[in-house]
């Protein structure tokens, strides 16, 4: 393929409206190849006119997008790039080796290439079954197989877990690392915040069509100056909401009403008068504010934050 530019992915300024609404304002984002962007916000962030943008189906009205140097709405721009998506449809009588051959010979690969590509992603068991008769987390591994078969530079990852289970989640991932290792962009968007933790390099956070923060993972999370204490104490909640710079006091939902969170900005001076009070506290753990928790603080929104809207 022809060389790879220093960013496989640029949005530089962009802004983009539907009638009176404002679904992006002057954002700003590049994935170098490599690396891993997750892409969060949510419901009604801009996420999906982002990804509509990247993949060129829609038109940039203000701004720039280019995928490798190239404007994504041109044919030669789209060997460039792998799109999977939560939904897919596929022609019900087709079979799993015929999309991927075809989906090969659409970005300018010869049809054998998919025979290497079903077994890189695990379904060479699958090849001659008709898409109608695959389930749902079966239809996204054949997506991932698509995606993969043009050997894109740049990756866009759309709710790709969905339907998977456990096994075949870590499984995707591991082939995910593994082309993000040989030099291939990703951008992904996820409900599941800490798979997106777990594999991004930098997170991009969109909130009312803008950027509001920008880091990574633990970036994001060191924002957020409260830390959590969990311990099984004998102090009442009276007692542990009297000690000095506690924030919150939740007790465990699971019936032990021994075992409680505590919230607070300076742990240090909790627990020198905890333990002072309670000298059997046990099972202590201390613990710094999540991805999750620091999008909901971002945002100012307790839903699913990656929910793609």
């Amino acid at each position: 393929m022809d060389e790879v530019p220093d960013e496989v992915l640029r949005v530089a300024g962009v802004s983009h409206r539907y009638r009176h609404v404002d679904a992006l304002v002057g954002v700003e984002l590049d994935v170098t190849p490599g690396e891993c962007l997750a892409l969060l916000g949510p419901n009604g962030a801009g996420k999906t006119t982002l990804i509509g943008l990247a993949t060129g189906l829609l038109a940039v009205q203000s701004g720039e997008v280019r995928v490798c140097g190239r404007d994504p709405r041109k044919a030669v721009t789209r060997r460039h790039l792998g799109v999977v998506q939560q939904s897919m449809g596929f022609p019900r009588t087709e079979r799993v080796a015929e999309l991927v051959r075809g989906a090969a010979v659409r970005a300018g690969r010869p049809a054998s290439a998919a025979g290497p590509v079903l077994t890189e992603v695990g379904i060479t068991d699958l090849a001659r079954r008709r898409a109608g008769k695959l389930s749902g987390g079966q239809q996204q591994r054949v997506a991932l197989a698509m995606a993969l078969v043009g050997d894109p530079d740049l990756l866009l990852l759309d709710e790709p877990t969905v339907g998977l289970d456990i096994t075949a989640r870590r499984a995707f991932w591991q082939t995910i690392a593994a082309r993000r290792d040989a030099g291939v962009g990703i951008v992904l968007t996820t409900h599941i915040v800490e798979e997106a933790a777990a594999v991004a390099d930098r997170v991009v956070v969109l909130h009312g069509g803008r950027v509001v923060a920008a880091d990574t993972p633990a970036g994001l999370s060191a924002l957020l100056p409260d830390r959590t204490i969990t311990a099984r104490t004998g102090l009442d909640d009276a007692a542990l909401r009297a000690l000095p710079a506690v924030l919150s006091v939740q007790r465990d939902d699971g019936g032990d009403g021994n075992r409680v969170r505590v919230t607070s900005n300076a742990p240090e001076t909790v627990l020198r008068t905890w333990l002072a009070d309670d000298p059997a506290l046990a099972d202590l753990r201390v613990e710094g504010a999540g991805l999750e928790q620091a999008l909901i603080a971002l945002t100012g929104n307790d839903e699913k934050i990656g929910v793609t809207a």
